[in-house]
């Protein structure tokens, strides 16, 4: 049987792996929105005019995981021990930069 050549990754997937690495390294919030509006310029860049529909779905697929990423931390947040004031601080930091991201994001589908 013939090896099948690997599919190239799609781009949400490689944007939101982007963003998880950094909501991972605790990267302010402003810099997670800068790095939304950074991937949706790349994007932007990259799309021919005839695909513009196209663009715009993927933009909504990316704030829609984004939106449901936000919606999972809040839970998280509510989980997290609340006498441990690290961890607390920590869940809060992501959920931050979440809400950033997010935020970004439905701002480029209203422009849209």
């Amino acid at each position: 049987m013939a090896a099948r050549t690997p599919r190239a990754a799609r781009p949400v997937d490689v944007a939101l792996q982007r963003l998880v690495a950094l909501a991972g390294r605790g990267v302010a919030p402003g810099r997670m929105a800068r790095e939304v509006d950074a991937i949706l310029g790349e994007w932007r860049d990259t799309t021919p005019p005839d695909e513009e529909a196209e663009l715009a779905d993927r933009i909504a697929t990316l704030r829609e995981h984004l939106a449901e990423g936000v919606a999972a931390a809040e839970e998280a947040v509510e989980d997290v021990d609340q006498s441990d004031a690290g961890a607390v601080k920590q869940a809060r930091q992501v959920l931050a930069a979440l809400v950033a991201t997010r935020d970004a994001a439905s701002g480029a589908v209203r422009a849209n």
